[in-house]
């Protein structure tokens, strides 16, 4: 594990830090010199993550178990000092027309989108601010920012987070904590290529027009990098950053301007 470099000492987490976005984030902060704590709903899932990517420690809880989730982060605290640096990755997406999205699924949406992050940043703001520095990323989409068809709950959700994002910049813009967001487009990741595998099944189309199909917005014409995400949100998390906050920056190819 690294023990230097410029987040040496300052104990992160990235929540949903098993896979995908989380896991590339992860990797980032651990390589820059920070103790990461990835959290996970899977115990073993995340113990083994945790072993094989050299990060601090793990710690399990569903996200929208309120109580559950608050109790991993004081643990996590307990065993590797204050969060300085939070990342709200962990999210779902479910997908309906908005006619046929029930009300429990809305509530599913911003249970896991929305007040996840809102039980964690008030799990650790305090700190934060007690310690005169601080750093939250909250992993959006570009679903916050703009429109998509047969997500409604998802983006209302989403854009819900960018709006938290920039009222809690505001909140503590003179404690030396910055909050801000990122906003990935489609991203190269296991859940995308298994919606993928899904569409191919369900309709028999091929792998290549799928993915053209979900990166026609992008003017890049390609899905994003995971690594290209953590990069933003190290940069963010950096002291080079402590001028920017309540931001929502797009890794999305130019999608969102």
């Amino acid at each position: 594990m690294v023990t230097q470099g410029p987040f040496h000492g300052r104990h992160a987490l990235v929540t949903g830090g098993t896979r995908g976005i989380g896991l590339a984030i992860a990797r980032r902060l651990i390589a820059e010199g920070a103790p990461v704590t990835i959290l996970g709903r899977n115990a073993v899932r995340a113990e083994q993550t945790a072993r094989e990517i050299g990060a601090a420690g793990f710690a399990a809880a569903d996200v929208t178990d309120r109580d559950g989730f608050i109790a991993a982060i004081r643990e996590a605290e307990e065993r590797h000092g204050g969060i300085s640096i939070l990342v709200n990755n962990a999210g779902q997406a479910e997908s309906a027309p908005f006619l046929k999205t029930a009300p429990e699924q809305f509530s599913r949406m911003f249970s896991v989108n929305l007040e996840s992050v809102v039980t964690a940043c008030q799990a650790v703001l305090p700190g934060m601010v007690a310690a005169g520095s601080g750093r939250i990323v909250n992993v959006a989409s570009t679903a916050g920012l703009k429109g998509y068809r047969y997500v409604s709950a998802y983006v209302a959700a989403k854009h819900a987070v960018v709006g938290l994002t920039r009222a809690l910049a505001l909140e503590t813009a003179e404690t030396g904590v910055t909050v801000n967001a990122v906003c990935p487009g489609f991203a190269d990741t296991d859940l995308v290529r298994e919606s993928v595998a899904r569409i191919r099944e369900k309709t028999g189309r091929e792998e290549a027009e799928i993915i053209a199909d979900m990166v026609r917005d992008n003017p890049q014409k390609r899905l994003i990098d995971p690594d290209e995400v953590a990069d933003a949100v190290v940069w963010l998390a950096g002291e080079g950053a402590r001028s920017v906050t309540g931001q929502a920056l797009a890794v999305a190819g130019g999608e969102v301007m």
